[in-house]
């Protein structure tokens, strides 16, 4: 088998350059919240690739549904010759999904592919064009979802020009200032310079912002944006992609407001790393699209929904939720003990929802300036030492949490032993 350094350069030779790996580790096997390298080093695996392994690698009854169906048949086309696996996959999310009942489930690919199909089914419902997004946010890479994304470099980086009618708001951001009413007077700034309500067909939200640095939208904030769209005619359509699935604690992030969507968008953990996407919604909303509107050849494949279907099962034989919970509180209280020390005071917040944990790091807390070099050096020591840890946010400063929720104890501890040491070194320079 060939070594990370042979296979870094025949990547360098082979694969572009506009995509880029965190690390330069090469997975070879992977069990739960662990992972090796072809050559045969072992880590601790904080990233579940991007948040796609809640349930974990490789979970046994997940393995074993894929099994199952991949002895009856691997490809047939829903819109051809559909199958069982997807629609007891949509009667399941139509369950659980945060909307007001009845709702309908259009299964995808990908999470891009899925706030594509989110926005078309606005545009349809409500016969209205333009939609508004936050600052931060990150919703993909096509050419829609990146009109959507709230953060120019490296997404939007010479991409344009995007499709128009998307706006952007700031999105509430204590730790940076920016107060809830802030965002919402930013909305009603929108309604009056640049586009009236009644020309808005929906407003796209993540509950907790992933890639912007995991920040949590206020509950108040979340209930009074219902209220607006209500109060317009404009749906409500909120991107679980990386929040959801049981990350925060409930199976959506925006079940902590209490609040209803009109549609949300789903992907990452929900088939434990099969590519497998969705739009929930209400059925009023999601019949709206004439026959042949929505679809595409390899959505809602059955090999994935096989696996979708296990991981709810997995989710409630091992109470996944509390677990998440449990999590979290492990994960925050270590990581405020050490910003309480005085070996680290460039941590400057320590914020999470459930399981969905982040680190941000300054150079200055009176002024919170971000320490992006520093959060590099954090990560960069972090797979020396054999933890894989993610960065994040607008600065780049934000190291994030996303470990499997089915790790035990014993290796969480270990790898919050390898963050803190792996900050000593970052610290150190």
């Amino acid at each position: 088998m060939s070594t990370n350094r042979e296979l870094q350069a025949r990547r360098q030779a082979a694969v572009p350059r506009g995509v880029s790996s965190a690390t330069e580790i090469y997975a070879a096997k992977a069990d739960n919240a662990e992972l090796w390298d072809v050559d045969g080093k072992r880590y601790i695996d904080f990233a579940g690739g991007i948040g796609v392994l809640n349930s974990g690698h490789r979970h046994p009854k997940v393995m074993a549904a894929i099994h199952r169906q991949l002895e009856r048949f691997t490809h047939s086309a829903f819109q051809v010759a559909p199958y069982e696996p997807y629609v007891a996959l949509a009667e399941r999310l139509n369950q659980l999904a945060p909307c007001a009942r009845p709702n309908k489930t259009i299964l995808l690919t990908t999470g891009a592919e899925a706030i594509e199909n989110a926005v078309k089914i606005a545009r349809a419902a409500t016969k209205r064009a333009a939609v508004i997004a936050f600052a931060g946010g990150f919703h993909g890479r096509t050419m829609m979802t990146l009109a959507l994304t709230g953060k120019v470099d490296p997404y939007k980086k010479g991409f344009g020009p995007f499709p128009g009618e998307v706006y952007h708001v700031p999105f509430p951001n204590r730790f940076h200032g920016i107060e809830p009413e802030h965002s919402l007077r930013a909305i009603e700034s929108l309604f009056k310079a640049d586009v009236e309500p009644a020309r808005v067909a929906a407003i796209v939200i993540e509950p907790v912002q992933g890639e912007g640095g995991f920040y949590i939208a206020p509950f108040e904030f979340m209930r009074e944006l219902r209220r607006m769209c209500d109060q317009h005619g404009i749906l409500l359509i909120v991107d679980e992609i990386q929040c959801g699935f049981g990350r925060t604690g409930k199976m959506f992030a925006v079940e902590h407001s209490g609040i209803q969507a009109d549609l949300v968008t789903v992907a990452k953990s929900l088939a434990a790393g099969l590519p497998l996407a969705a739009v929930i919604g209400r059925a009023a909303v999601m019949d709206a699209v004439d026959p042949g509107g929505l679809g595409g050849t390899y959505g809602g494949n059955p090999i994935a929904c096989a696996a979708a279907l296990a991981v709810l099962e997995v989710f409630g034989e091992e109470s996944l939720l509390e677990r998440s919970s449990k999590i979290g509180q492990r994960l925050i209280g270590r990581m405020k003990e050490l910003a309480a020390s005085n070996r680290f005071s460039c941590i400057g917040e320590v914020r999470g929802l459930g399981g969905m944990v982040a680190v941000e790091l300054v150079e200055d807390r009176a002024a919170n300036k971000p320490a992006a070099a520093l959060t590099r050096r954090w990560a960069e020591a972090c797979a020396r030492n054999g933890l894989i840890l993610l960065t994040c946010g607008v600065y780049g400063n934000v190291a994030r949490i996303l470990v499997p929720l089915t790790a035990s104890d014993a290796v969480i501890d270990e790898g919050l032993a390898i963050l803190e040491h792996s900050l000593e070194e970052a610290v150190a320079g």
